[in-house]
């Protein structure tokens, strides 16, 4: 008995060849010249008249061969077909993650789905935001993010000074002159704050994920394994299409 993975593996050029020979079928009867032919012969008037040859044009293609060629070839494509969709009603296999059976008899149109879906996901985790490693980061409850150490600054402000360079005399003012102190006005207290994640848990779900993905790919591998029972519905189908 074959298995569902080798009906799969031809459906699609059983597909593409009755796509194929279907459409050429349409443009044969579309083409009044091939469905006409002709048999013309001359008989002269007297027995003294010009005789001329015969002639004659073959009919090329006859409308009911034409439809009994297309019901075998898409009676083909219906039993291929109707034999992969009854098998997927049947094929089941569990996904298993080391030795954790995560889901019980899956149906492999399921798995499918799943497979697409874990490709997003993948994609989506492998971009999550990840804190900046030149900080050192701990989780705050309070905040519900992580935050850094606190980090204090000084704040200063410049604050003007005089600087005798010349005492005044009777004769001279005296010579000043102003220049500028940074003075410790206060002190900041920073910390920051973040809602991106370790490395190390963006890179515990990427594996998580990756397993996952692989298990489903084997469970797959193993629904499509399961032998199938050849179905016969094009005869049926065209039996009652072309009945006379």
């Amino acid at each position: 008995m074959p298995k569902l993975n080798q009906i799969i593996a031809v459906e699609k050029s059983v597909k593409s060849r009755a796509f194929q020979e279907l459409t050429e079928a349409h443009h044969a009867l579309q083409k009044p010249a091939l469905l006409s032919g002709i048999s013309r012969t001359y008989r002269p008037k007297d027995e003294e008249g010009e005789t001329l040859p015969p002639e004659s044009t073959r009919v090329q293609a006859k409308a009911e061969e034409i439809i009994r060629q297309t019901a075998q070839i898409m009676g083909n494509l219906f039993d291929v077909t109707a034999t992969k969709d009854w098998a997927n009603n049947e094929a089941k296999a569990d996904v298993v993650v080391g030795e954790r059976v995560l889901l019980r008899q899956v149906p492999v149109t399921y798995l499918l789905f799943l497979e697409k879906q874990l490709t997003d996901l993948h994609t989506f985790i492998r971009k999550l935001p990840v804190l900046d490693a030149s900080e050192s980061w701990t989780f705050d409850p309070s905040t519900d993010t992580y935050a850094t150490d606190p980090v204090q600054t000084v704040r200063t402000k410049k604050i003007p000074r005089n600087h005798v360079k010349a005492e005044a005399t009777d004769k001279h003012p005296a010579q000043v002159e102003v220049y500028y102190e940074d003075v410790t006005v206060g002190y900041w207290r920073t910390l920051k704050f973040s809602g991106a994640l370790p490395a190390v848990r963006v890179n515990d779900l990427l594996t998580r994920v990756q397993k996952l993905q692989q298990a489903v790919k084997f469970a797959r591998e193993e629904a499509n394994g399961v032998e199938v029972t050849d179905r016969k519905v094009g005869e049926q189908v065209f039996a009652y299409l072309l009945e006379s």
